[in-house]
């Protein structure tokens, strides 16, 4: 009996149905410095940075991880590719940059079109609110890799910055005051222990009334982005260092941006912590220690700014819809 690569696993017309479904989405985030279309070898993009003087490009590369496991098990598969963008641009934001484009990697062991493109079509929508461009991507089908009805995603964002406004937390001192915005939930992290806990006890689909709302959809919460935020703040020039919150929690997170010598004294009771948290620690048993480090605990971003800053900071928040709050100091 003859052989093909479709009998081996890998449907090469799936692959094409692919791309014809995604063209014109990912055509729609492209801007004058997209110079190729989709589907060419390397995707180029002109370096034209009208207005800067010393142009300095940031870059970043991520996942989403076991929160794809939720997007299985609800069979939604846009949220994902929202979360993987706004994960990105968050990362680059906080040292001051704006995206220019963004890249991915999609790879599964039977390729579904359908699946695929609400993938994609997660990503355009985030890029397009995020004012960049889709300029490439990987699309993998390796059967024998992944279960039945899985996939992974990988993201890299490139931005940039004018190296004078370049936000590295080196201007910190004691003193500074933390201001924090709230999450949207989990955002990307801490989901294998959310799972762990939560999957033994919960159904995904039934509605769960201290969440006003499922579960699956609580945990399926689109990570936002804080570039609108980030921007207003670093336009004034008075935000001396940024953390996104992600996998290590407020202090972890935070302690990345701050000179040797200093620490964050973090007033943990200034904000409501979301039910989705309570949730988790009370089903099951973890130890706050734990939550922390593990959390964003409902603060997604933090900026420190000096105390005679902070009130500035807080109107210009606010007048982009942000809801900030002081969470603490640098001592």
């Amino acid at each position: 009996m003859s052989q093909t690569y479709r009998k081996a696993g890998v449907d090469i017309d799936a692959g094409e149905d692919v791309v014809r479904r995604i063209k014109s989405t990912v055509r729609g985030t492209f801007t004058k410095n997209v110079l190729t279309d989709i589907g060419a070898f390397g995707a180029f993009y002109r370096a034209s940075f009208s207005g800067m003087k010393d142009p300095v490009l940031v870059s970043s590369v991520d996942g989403v991880g076991t929160k794809l496991k939720i997007a299985f098990a609800m069979k939604r598969y846009d949220t994902v590719g929202q979360d993987l963008v706004n994960h990105c641009v968050n990362d680059i934001g906080v040292c001051g940059a704006v995206p220019l484009y963004f890249l991915d990697y999609f790879a599964t062991g039977k390729l579904s079109p359908s699946v695929a493109a609400a993938v994609i079509g997660g990503f355009a929508k985030a890029c397009k609110e995020n004012r960049c461009s889709i300029i490439g991507g990987e699309t993998a089908e390796m059967p024998g890799l992944y279960a039945k009805g899985e996939f992974d995603l990988a993201g890299t964002i490139v931005g940039v910055v004018e190296k004078k406004k370049i936000v590295d937390g080196k201007r910190i001192v004691s003193g500074d005051v933390l201001i924090g915005l709230p999450s949207t939930g989990l955002h990307t992290n801490g989901y294998s222990l959310a799972r762990h806990v939560l999957l033994k006890k919960f159904p995904l689909k039934k509605r769960i009334p201290v969440l006003q709302s499922s579960l699956g959809d609580a945990l399926l919460a689109v990570h936002r982005s804080y570039l609108k935020p980030i921007t207003r703040l670093t336009s004034m020039a008075i935000v001396k260092g940024m953390s996104h919150i992600t996998g290590g929690g407020i202090v972890g997170n935070t302690m990345r941006v701050l000179p040797k010598g200093l620490r964050v004294d973090i007033a943990w009771d200034m904000w409501d912590r979301p039910p989705l948290f309570t949730l988790i620690q009370q089903t099951g048993k973890v130890p706050e220690a734990d939550m922390r480090r593990t959390f964003n605990l409902g603060i997604g971003l933090i900026m420190i700014v000096a105390p005679e800053s902070c009130s500035a900071a807080c109107r210009a928040l606010r007048a982009t819809g942000e809801e900030p709050m002081i969470i603490g100091e640098v001592i």
